[in-house]
């Protein structure tokens, strides 16, 4: 169980309890890792800010004329440990030419996905821990078991660099993704491996909005106003060059 009784400030209970849903499903065997390849992300994805490599190629004016090996935390793949480390320190550059090489070589795209969610995921969690001056969580043990190998037959490929669910989703597996039967490119972009969005909507819900209420203009949580609230979004993207 995770903790937040050291924490300066009151930590509500759906934050706790978001939390410790995603530490469980990391554990566990995904669509396409198993829970040992799971935790071995988490653990290159908390590497990667000390990577050497990485902070090279941060400061490159193109981090793909940079080579070397990443400092890594794991035995995992050398294709999966890059896309990790890119992900986390240099997001802002990644190139679908640079991930078709890598599905190129081994990577595949469900794959992909399910790494870049736990990436978010974990990242997420880990800024929340360092903002309240508290250490990382521990990471789990592992789950036995094997990858469900699950993927949406609905899956197209689309204006995305991967293939997506339709936007309109009502007749799938997937209705409950975005139950409005529209939603924009930032959901849409996991849902090749639909769990990835589960999560992602499960973590946004307690530390954002529901997606819901995004829409709504008064919709707020917490001691922050919903001008507040996106006040402080939009500095963050700003500062970490986010896409959107």
């Amino acid at each position: 169980m995770l903790s937040y009784s050291n924490a300066p400030y009151p930590v509500r209970g759906d934050l706790v309890a978001a939390h410790e849903r995603f530490w469980r499903r990391l554990a566990a065997p995904g669509a396409w890792w198993t829970g040992a390849e799971r935790v071995a992300v988490a653990r290159e994805t908390r590497r990667a800010r000390d990577c050497e490599l990485c902070r090279r190629r941060k400061q490159a004016l193109s981090p793909y004329h940079v080579g070397g090996d990443h400092d890594r935390a794991s035995e995992l793949p050398e294709v999966a440990v890059d896309a990790v480390h890119r992900i986390v320190t240099d997001a802002s550059r990644l190139k679908r030419a640079w991930l078709e090489q890598s599905i190129e070589q081994g990577l595949t795209a469900e794959r992909y996905v399910e790494l870049l969610g736990t990436v978010v995921a974990l990242v997420s969690i880990d800024s929340f821990c360092r903002a309240l001056g508290l250490p990382e969580h521990a990471l789990p043990e592992p789950l036995p078991g094997e990858p469900s190998g699950y993927r949406p037959a609905s899956a197209r490929q689309e204006e995305a660099w991967v293939p997506v669910v339709p936007e309109d989703n009502s007749d799938t597996p997937e209705a409950d993704l975005w139950p409005a039967r529209r939603t924009g490119w930032v959901i849409r972009a996991m849902s090749l491996v639909p769990d990835e969005v589960r999560t992602l909507n499960d973590l946004s819900a307690a530390h954002y909005l529901p997606a819901s209420d995004v829409v709504n203009p008064a919709a707020a949580r917490g001691e922050l106003s919903r001008p507040q609230m996106e006040l402080v979004a939009g500095r963050v993207s700003a500062l970490n060059d986010c896409f959107y």
